[in-house]
This record gives structure tokens, sequence and C-alpha cells, in this order.
């Protein structure tokens, strides 16, 4: 898979790891309520061979979510059906298994996590679960590995259930119409019309306080990367997805800049008067963007939206001050 794909699913994990917990009711069939505790473990395993060097295996995600039961899940994230997916999982499963096993009376305590798979393409012949069955010589053990086809849900379905980690890879299931998009601007607009929504209909969650700004950046930052690194042959769809997320991604970092302005504004009106203070701190920023804006200079209204250095230069480029 695709270090950009790899990366970006393991990022919405680290930094927005509620969003697993309905992707796990969504395949699980559980109800948890979101406030569970997560517990994450390290995705570095040693598979032990015998006569040859330790082999590492990476997961993608291991954890324990603290319901009414502690519960053990194991998630891998797959670009594409592969055959042998079946095999690697198990391979991970025993050695979460093996790795996190103690003995107690002269007896080997292991405990299989609840496992499942992310397809980000899906096509007909990729299953709704796996299942294993494993054969022991006191008896014979059958259980289902679920399958997430990212490809198979709707945007509505997305939202209806909560299912914002799939968000930074709903490109693929376009994949099959970059063609289309990339030589018809009616095809393109249609598909930037999807991508306005997914903006707006995350800026109602914030707006409601479902999901906070940093969780909104974070869908953002890796949706756009994930398109750059689908579309890489396709110029228009990067260009016309990419100005939608870009552009929300500057938004939101200039208004985190701005409000950064306003809560320094207030520091100065504690002494010079609070009217005052929030003048100086809301107007001195919102006067650069504009100028910077206007004058076309996109990237260094990036810089200046996460560089406080590259403000205080720009401030004192245009004449610029408090007073």
């Amino acid at each position: 898979m695709s270090d950009i794909y790899d990366s970006a699913f393991r990022t919405i994990l680290n930094d927005c790891h509620r969003f697993i917990i309905p992707v796990i009711n969504e395949a699980f069939g559980e109800n948890y309520t979101g406030n569970e505790t997560i517990e994450f473990y390290p995705n570095e395993h040693f598979i032990n061979q015998q006569e040859q060097k330790n082999r590492e295996r990476i997961t993608d995600t291991n954890f324990i979510i603290q319901g009414k039961h502690p519960k053990k899940y194991h998630w891998e994230c797959q670009s594409t059906p592969d055959n042998r997916m079946l095999i690697r999982l198990f391979e991970y499963d025993a050695q979460i298994a093996l790795d996190q096993g103690e003995v107690l009376n002269e007896m080997l305590i292991v405990d299989f996590p609840n496992s499942a798979v992310l397809y980000l393409r899906c096509n007909r012949k990729t299953p709704e679960r796996y299942r294993y069955r494993i054969q022991t010589p006191g008896g014979s053990v059958e259980y289902n590995v679920p399958v997430i086809k990212c490809q198979a849900y709707s945007l509505d379905e997305i939202f209806r259930k909560n299912l914002l980690l799939l968000l930074p890879f709903y490109i693929f299931s376009h994949e099959g119409k970059f063609s289309e998009y990339e030589s018809s601007e009616e095809k393109l607009r249609e598909l930037q019309g999807e991508y306005e929504k997914i903006l707006d209909c995350l800026n109602q969650l914030e707006r409601i306080g479902s999901i906070g700004a940093f969780e909104k950046h974070t869908i953002l930052d890796l949706s756009n990367d994930v398109v750059q690194e689908i579309a890489k042959k396709y110029k228009n769809v990067q260009r016309g997805v990419g100005d939608i997320m870009g552009g929300a991604l500057l938004e939101t970092e200039a208004r985190t800049i701005l409000n950064e302005g306003i809560s320094q504004g207030l520091s100065q009106g504690l002494s010079q008067g609070l009217s005052q203070g929030i003048s100086q701190g809301e107007g001195l920023l919102a006067t650069l963007m504009s100028r910077l804006f206007a004058d076309g200079r996109t990237e260094d209204a990036k810089a200046a939206a996460c560089d406080e250095a590259v403000r205080k230069k720009l401030y004192k480029e245009y004449g610029l001050t408090a007073d």
C-alpha cells in the first residue's frame, strides 16, 4: 500500500482516535457510545523464525476498547484486495496474542484480537468477510473477520453513520471516473460539489460541537494528501479537489491565528481598554490576509497562518502596526 495511504490511516487513528469507534460498531455490530477509553498498543511485532533472523511485522493498529467488558481489536488497511491478506492477518493476530500472552500455572494463555480489514479499493470478488478455522488437538475454532469496503459507502451513509474515519479515502469511490473528470469541466464540477458537501457537513459538525477544529483540519489535510497521491496523473482532478481542500485548510489556519490575534489583543486590552485590544488583534491579521490575497500571495498567506515570525516580517513589509 502507498506510504501516503498508510500514513493517512495511521495519522487519523493517532490524532482522531475516537473516530475508530463508529467503524468498530459498523464492522462488529457493537453499540459503543463513543465515550469509551481506547488503549493503543505498539504496532511493531517480531516474528520468531527458526534458524533465521527475527522478522519484523508492522500492523496498522491494535488496541483495547474499555467498554462494559474490555475487548481487543486489530485493524489492517489495504489499498487493493490481496489474496494473501488473510494469511498475513492471522500471522499478525498470532503475534499480537503471543506478545500480550502470559503463562499461569503451567498454562499459556493467549487472547486473539477481534480483527477486521478496511479495503480502500474493492471489486466483485472482494468478500464481505473472511473466516478463520483453527484446527487444534483439542477441537476446532471458527470465527469471522469483517471486511469494510470504503468504496461501498456513499457520503450520506458516511455522515449518517458517523464514519468520519473513511472521509480521507472517499476519493477512491471516484477513481474509475478520473478520465472523465480530467477531460470535462462539467463532470469535474460534480466531483467538486461532493467535496463542497463534505466541507459543509464538517463545518456543521464543528458548529454543533460534534468535532473539534483540529479534527476537522486533520480530515481536510489527509483528504488533500490522498487526492494528490491517487490523482498524480490527473492534474485537473488534483487542482479541482485540492483548491477546495486547500482553501478550507487555509481558512481554518487563518481563523486559528485570527483567534490568537484576538487573544493577544485582549491581553493588551487589560491595560489599554478591551475594545481597542480586540480591534488591534483582529484588524491587523485581517488586513494582512486581505493584502496577501489581493496580491496573489497565497503561499505567503499559508506561511503567515502557521508561523509567527513570517507574520511579523509581512507586517513590517506592508507597514502594518498595532498603533
